[in-house]
């Protein structure tokens, strides 16, 4: 039976995308990284190093990968998927972090070492190093792309109206990604509110292609570009 593994596990897109593919009798294992959810560790802003890693201990078990840059960045780093969707996930590490740390947040982060970063209603819910935010911004994504191998097929989806990562961003992994698959989804936010089932869609007929490609051809490279906008 084929086996997707899926990180951010109870975010809503990441429960019904499995429930999904448990229609189809495909597996999924649902996981958050380390200090994320409900997992132990500490939480670092942005590692996308250690979460690459915490991907290597799945991946050992599961070959289809869903997630954002985590998964894309393990990519260039192992040869062993050849399936990745890419949901909403983010190029430019260095855009939307002002939103999230706050207005000179380089120079509080070096006069403190760290930024505690509160919610709405002023409790602390993670803390940002100094150290975490230089990994983010030293993460090459334009180099990790373009590292990915070409026998692995990527999907990037991404919404019109996400509010958190723009869709010019979409485009960009289109640019560097070799074997690349591009889906606009019109009228969709980060979380695909009102695209759930449009979502799992695109996804399911996206991995279930490459199932069967893998079944039929295991060793085909063949390079594939398509942009779509739904």
């Amino acid at each position: 039976m084929p086996r997707i593994s899926i990180y951010k596990g109870e975010r809503i897109p990441m429960a019904n995308l499995a429930f999904a593919f448990e229609r189809e009798k495909i597996s999924a294992f649902r996981f958050d990284f380390a200090g994320n959810g409900e997992s132990e560790g500490s939480f670092q802003y942005g590692n996308y190093s250690r979460e690459a890693e915490d991907i290597r201990a799945v991946v050992e078990h599961f070959k289809i990968l869903t997630g954002g840059n985590a998964v894309l960045m393990y990519a260039s780093r192992y040869n062993d998927v050849r399936t990745i969707v890419n949901i909403a996930g983010r190029f430019d590490l260095k855009r939307g972090i002002e939103g999230r740390l706050g207005k000179n947040f380089q120079e509080k982060i070096e006069q403190f070492g760290f930024i505690d970063v509160e919610n709405r209603r002023g409790e602390i819910e993670y803390r940002v190093t100094k150290e975490s935010l230089v990994d983010r911004l030293a993460t090459d994504t334009r180099l990790a792309c373009q590292k990915i191998p070409l026998y692995c097929r990527v999907l990037t989806i991404h919404g019109t109206v996400d509010e958190f990562v723009p869709v010019e961003d979409a485009n960009e992994f289109a640019k560097y990604v070799p074997n690349h698959n591009l889906c606009i989804v019109e009228g969709a936010d980060h979380e695909y509110t009102k695209y759930q089932s449009l979502l799992c869609s695109i996804v399911l007929n996206f991995v279930k292609t490459g199932i069967s490609k893998d079944e039929s051809s295991p060793s085909c490279t063949k390079k594939k570009n398509i942009d779509s906008r739904l």
